[in-house]
């Protein structure tokens, strides 16, 4: 009975890394508390962010 789920793990690994890369992003563009704590949320949710930044730029 094998499982095979071995490739499971290369898209959290991945994503946790784009998480990481996210957040130091972020961060850097961060001047405020509430802009830190923003970036504390953007970096959970990049992708969302990429995507509507991505649709924003096609309608222009």
């Amino acid at each position: 009975m094998s499982n095979n789920n071995a490739g499971a793990a290369g898209g959290g690994a991945l994503y946790s890394l784009g998480i990481f890369g996210a957040w130091v992003w972020f961060f850097q563009q961060a001047h405020s508390f509430w802009e830190f704590a923003l970036a504390i949320f953007q970096g959970l949710f990049w992708p969302a962010w990429m995507v509507y930044d991505l649709f924003k730029a096609l309608a222009n």
